[in-house]
């Protein structure tokens, strides 16, 4: 197989991944919803900042079908899997994440009524499961298209704004379940599924 070949394989499997995060994120029919009782804006500089970090992986590109740094072609291979693999990842854990929320998943912040805390399937494993496939779809995307520095723009300032969003949306958590949720947030980390990611 030669260099071109294996990248533009990885290409085509890290954009169909993206289609079905599309078709998963916004165009699941989502169940009979429960009346709203409280909801949190999400900072717009928070937004702005994944916003950012997605644009720079998409726009700070190495010439097409290359590898993110020369390597032998054994390493090149190992690399466009952890893309693929990445992008696969990320269709199933929104698509599972979605699942799990049911009525109570939404793209804004909020509490309904009856709401319950979530802590089954996704949610056993980071707290904020929606935005660990972004960031994973994210990480594909770069794998694939982006220039080194590329990478490296978009993991800061995604992270940036996920940390900033996570502390927005979990202080109305906080308010709503008190000590269970914050036993919850002990426990599991916040999107990067290892206990040294942000508390």
């Amino acid at each position: 197989m030669s260099e071109t070949l294996l990248w533009q394989i990885a290409f085509g499997v890290v954009i169909t991944c993206w289609l079905l995060f599309i078709v998963v994120f916004f165009g699941r029919k989502r169940p009979p919803g429960a009346k709203e009782q409280k909801r949190v804006s999400t900072s717009f500089g928070a937004v702005a900042l994944q916003g950012l970090g997605f644009a720079a992986a998409w726009n700070l590109r190495r010439p097409w079908f290359t590898p993110i740094f020369p390597a032998a072609m054994p390493v090149q291979v190992v690399m466009a899997l952890i893309a693929i693999g990445l992008a696969a990842l990320t269709v199933w854990l929104v698509s599972a994440s979605v699942r799990t929320l049911g009525k109570q998943w939404t793209i804004v912040a909020r509490v309904v009524e009856g709401h319950q805390l979530i802590t089954s399937g996704p949610y056993r494993i980071v707290r904020h499961p929606i935005y660990c496939g972004m960031f994973m779809i994210m990480l594909a995307t770069a794998l694939v298209i982006s220039h080194w520095l590329g990478l490296v723009i978009a993991v800061v300032l995604y992270t940036i704004g996920a940390v900033w969003r996570i502390a927005i949306e979990e202080k109305l958590l906080i308010e709503t379940f008190g000590n269970q949720y914050l036993e919850y947030k002990r426990k599991v980390p916040a999107f990067i599924p290892w206990k040294l990611s942000t508390q």
